[in-house]
């Protein structure tokens, strides 16, 4: 029988465990401890110079300017089709001929019907003599009272009726005239012609088959009048439809020529909306130049629209717009008073850039710098309030005088200044301070200025962050326009800042 083992057996081999265990439990809490004291690492990107193209996608088929419907107005047997698809034809080339048979017939049946009316005219007018002298002499035998009353009555009536039975004869022979005549035009237009110089897109009649035009004209052929030039109709959607304008450039792509690209310009940006599963589209017409003959009727574009393009401007990728620091960093990054200062350094530096557009004359540029010397005082004025407020609130965020957010003048809308009664009143009172300067101006210069300030005042404003001393610090530029990775910005920063787009995670690289 075997010897029970001891307890101090059963913990030596505990021992091992127990080690295994707290390494474990130490190598967390260094991993922990590590993750919490280091700095936190970010993801930047560069300031860059260049263009920024903002385009509208959209689909719609290629045809051609003008296509007309080659139809029949007379019914018949067609005899002879004298084209086929694809051939180019002049306008008042025979392209068909339906059997001019019945329409011959019925010319000759009216010019036997004019003959009789005629003879029927001339009996009419030999009664209408006879009667005329009949009543000329019973009106001087009753004159002489050798004739009753009654006698030179019916002689007088008698002349009437010749007189009308002429008249209706005449009236016969230009009804004849006038049947004979439309069974002229219908002899002519038994003879299809072309209406235009163009291509045969479309036949649909053949030699001997039978056409019916007596409720509405049937389509025999479709020519297109000029394929050199063509038109897209696309359907744009109703949220880009606004941004639309006649004269835009478009470029699209067909699935026949997939390494090709094409271009084109809006001609025109129709009303009639069409609303297909509770989705909202337009047409535009664009205007294709297809002098190679290359694109063809029907092909599906892909199309592409330029609604605006910023050349040799200042981006940066989206994703620096999108990034918002959080915590402790938040708190550091979110300076009121580098805020004020972007804000009120970009419209001192903008107002020249609009001034110098005038071509101001001496006058004019002593009034603008009168009122721009006056408007930086007022700014200094109000930034050194705030800061006063800001030492009296102990350290608070006052923004010219405002709460930072959720008071009457607060809020993030306002603080980035896109808040449009903020803009609005920033507009009159700039208004105010300039309004002797835009007075002495010239209708031309006050037009340039008054756009140049709407576009400046109602510029988007929205805050990047760019590292200093490792730590993210606010700057607020403005916002233009955005393509699918980058955004032009404004004020504060110049290329090859580096700004914020992202923490990193994970361990550093070595």
């Amino acid at each position: 029988m075997p010897a029970p083992r001891s307890s101090g057996f059963r913990v030596t081999r505990l021992i091992p465990v127990a080690v295994v265990i707290a390494l474990l439990a130490a190598a967390a809490w260094w991993w922990q401890g590590r993750d919490q004291s280091g700095e936190q690492r970010y993801r930047t990107a560069a300031v860059e110079s260049g263009d920024i193209r903002v385009a509208i996608s959209a689909t719609g088929t290629l045809s051609a300017l003008s296509t007309v419907d080659v139809g029949s107005e007379v019914s018949g047997k067609v005899t002879e089709v004298l084209v086929d698809y694809n051939d180019h034809v002049s306008k008042g080339q025979v392209i068909a001929r339906i059997d001019p048979d019945t329409f011959t017939t019925q010319i000759a049946q009216g010019d036997a019907a004019i003959a009789s009316a005629r003879a029927a005219l001339a009996n009419a007018q030999a009664s209408l003599r006879n009667a005329e002298a009949d009543y000329a002499r019973k009106r001087d035998l009753a004159q002489r009272k050798l004739v009753a009353k009654s006698d030179l009555d019916l002689a007088q009536a008698q002349r009437d009726q010749a007189r009308a039975q002429v008249a209706q004869n005449e009236a016969q022979i230009r009804q004849q005239q006038a049947s004979t005549e439309n069974a002229h035009l219908n002899l002519a237009r038994s003879v299809i012609r072309s209406p235009v110089d163009g291509v045969v897109l479309t036949r649909a009649v053949e030699p001997g088959q039978t056409v019916a035009a007596s409720l509405q004209a049937p389509v025999l052929f479709k020519i297109a009048e000029d394929l050199s030039r063509m038109e897209i109709l696309l359907a744009v959607d109703e949220s880009d439809i606004g941004q639309v304008r006649p004269g835009l450039p478009v470029s699209f792509t067909v699935d026949a020529f997939p390494d090709r690209r094409f271009r084109g310009e809006v001609r025109q940006v129709r009303l009639s909306a069409t609303n297909t599963n509770n989705v909202v589209t337009y047409p535009v017409v664009v205007s294709v130049d297809n002098a190679d003959q290359s694109l063809l009727p029907g092909l599906t574009a892909n199309a592409e629209i330029e609604v605006s393009r910023r050349d040799d401007v200042l981006k940066v990728p989206n994703a620096a717009l999108r990034y918002k620091p959080t915590g402790d960093a938040a708190a550091a990054a979110a300076t009121p008073d580098a805020a004020a200062g972007q804000r009120s350094g970009g419209m001192n530096d903008e107002l020249p850039k609009i001034a110098a557009s005038l071509k101001l004359d001496p006058a004019q540029q002593a009034a603008f710098d009168d009122a721009l010397a006056k408007m930086r005082e007022r700014m200094a004025a109000r930034m050194a309030a705030a800061a006063q407020q800001q030492g009296q609130n102990g350290g608070g965020s006052a923004l010219f005088g405002r709460p930072p957010g959720g008071g009457p003048g607060g809020g993030a809308s306002q603080a980035n200044g896109n808040d449009p009664a903020a803009r609005q009143r920033r507009l009159e009172r700039i208004n105010q301070q300039f309004g002797a300067f835009r007075d002495g101006l010239r209708d031309d210069q006050r037009k340039v200025w008054d756009d140049g300030l709407n576009a400046l005042v109602s510029a988007r404003r929205a805050p990047l962050y760019v590292l200093a001393d490792g730590k993210p610090r606010q700057v607020m530029v403005r916002v233009g326009a955005s393509d699918d990775t980058s955004t032009e910005i404004d004020g504060g920063l110049k290329a090859g800042d580096q700004v914020i787009v992202g923490v990193q995670t994970g361990e550093a690289p070595k």
